[in-house]
């Protein structure tokens, strides 16, 4: 059985503004005005599976499929193979992690951008900690390290400097923002 609800374009609300769907295709990122001034941007997921759970948790697979338009690709995931996940595929924790790393990518390159530091390359090293604890309710994503090790051409900005950067971009990040899990993010730079 499938439940669908309906909803017309300009009857969405957002702090009490009116949302205009018009123009936008179907999951496409939307940016909607809000009474404040600022913008609401939205994004959209499509979640897909089928099989059955009938033969209990052991016996379903957990192969999956996620697309988010208008991005061409589709992603196949699992879950984590600790609960009977292919190892093989992406599992939603890793994507969270992915995310994290992701966006304090781009939001490092932004500020950098914006006070002409010429990065020439980043690589991150992330990591994630999900604890199993038997007295402490439902499992989460506790903590995540990010490692960035960022290439800078030239002697200019001070490490100091870039450490205040690589701050700033950490408090900039959507992502990190929305998280409640601990983050910490060691960078460190390389002059070439």
């Amino acid at each position: 059985m499938r439940t669908e609800a309906a909803v017309e374009p300009g009857n969405l609300r957002s702090r009490g503004a009116v949302v205009s769907t018009i123009g936008h295709g179907p999951g496409c990122a939307k940016v909607s005005p809000m009474t404040d001034g600022g913008q609401v941007h939205r994004y959209a997921a499509t979640c897909t599976w089928s099989g059955s759970t009938g033969a209990g948790y052991d016996g379903y697979g957990r192969e999956h499929e996620v697309v988010a338009a208008p991005a061409d690709a589709a992603l196949r995931l699992s879950s984590d193979p600790a609960f009977a996940g292919d190892p093989r595929l992406l599992n939603p924790e890793a994507l969270l992690l992915a995310a994290a790393s992701s966006c304090q990518l781009l939001s490092f390159l932004a500020v950098a951008a914006r006070a002409r530091v010429d990065v020439v390359s980043y690589r991150d090293d992330a990591e994630a900690e999900m604890p199993e604890r038997a007295d402490a309710g439902p499992m989460w994503v506790e903590r995540i390290v990010l490692r960035p090790r960022i290439g800078v051409r030239g002697d200019r900005p001070s490490d100091d400097r870039l450490r205040r950067l690589v701050d700033l971009a950490h408090r900039e990040c959507f992502i990190a923002g929305s998280l409640r899990s601990e983050m910490v993010v060691e960078a460190t730079f390389e002059r070439v």
